[in-house]
C-alpha cells in the first residue's frame, strides 16, 4: 500500500469512530436541548450522522479496502466536553444551556471539516473520484450543520443579551414577555417557549 492510500486509509478510520461515536451522542444533546429548532437539527444530524458512517464504508469499498475503525481520541475529548455542557446546563437558564451545547457542537463539526477536508485532499490527489465525491458529499454536510447551528444560536445570543439587560421582550414570539418574580421568564416558561 502507498504512503498516500496508507495515510488515506488511516484518516477514514479516524473518522469512521469518530461519526460512530456521535451516532450515540447526538440522542443526548438533541434530548438535552431546549429550543425546538435546535433539538431538531440535533435530530436531523442523528440521521446524516448514520448516513456518513454508511457513506464511510462505501468510501472503503471503493478503495478496494475493509472498512476498520480505529479509536478517534478527539472525537471522545470533543464529545466529554459535550456531556460537561449538558451536564452543567441542567442549572443554567435554557438559553445559555442551549448556547453551551451548540458552542460543543460547533467544536465537533469544526473537527469534521477539518477531517474530511484532508481525507478528501488526499483522495483527489491519488485521483480517487469516487472515494473523494463521497467524501466531499460528506463534507458539505458537515458544513451545512455548523451553519445551522450558528442560524440558530444567533437569535438565542440577542434574546439572552436582552434578557440580561432586563427587556421584556420575546424575539421569538415578537411580543412582550410576562414578568416573573425577579423579572425573567422562569426555566418552565422558556422551555415551553
Amino acid at each position: 500500500m502507498s504512503q498516500l492510500k496508507e495515510l488515506l486509509t488511516k484518516e477514514m478510520s479516524d473518522l469512521l469512530d469518530a461519526e460512530t461515536q456521535l451516532t450515540e451522542a447526538l440522542p443526548k444533546m438533541a434530548q438535552a436541548a431546549n429550543h425546538p429548532k435546535l433539538k431538531e437539527a440535533f435530530e436531523k444530524h442523528l440521521v446524516q450522522t448514520q448516513g456518513h458512517v454508511e457513506r464511510l464504508r462505501t468510501a472503503f469499498q471503493s478503495l478496494g479496502e475493509e472498512p476498520e475503525s480505529e479509536s478517534c481520541k478527539a472525537m471522545q475529548g470533543l464529545i466529554e466536553e459535550g456531556e460537561k455542557s449538558i451536564q452543567e446546563g441542567s442549572g443554567k437558564e435554557p438559553l445559555a444551556a442551549d448556547l453551551a451545547l451548540i458552542s460543543a457542537a460547533q467544536k465537533i463539526e469544526h473537527y469534521e471539516i477539518a477531517s474530511y477536508g484532508t481525507a478528501r485532499g488526499l483522495a483527489r490527489q491519488m485521483g480517487l473520484r469516487d472515494c473523494a465525491r463521497l467524501l466531499s458529499h460528506t463534507l458539505g454536510e458537515e458544513e451545512s450543520a455548523d451553519f445551522l447551528l450558528t442560524a440558530i444560536s444567533d437569535p438565542l445570543v440577542q434574546q439572552l443579551t436582552l434578557d440580561d439587560m432586563g427587556a421584556d421582550v420575546n424575539l421569538d414570539k415578537g411580543e412582550r414577555k410576562q414578568p416573573t418574580s425577579r423579572g425573567r421568564k422562569s426555566k418552565q416558561e422558556r422551555g415551553a417557549a
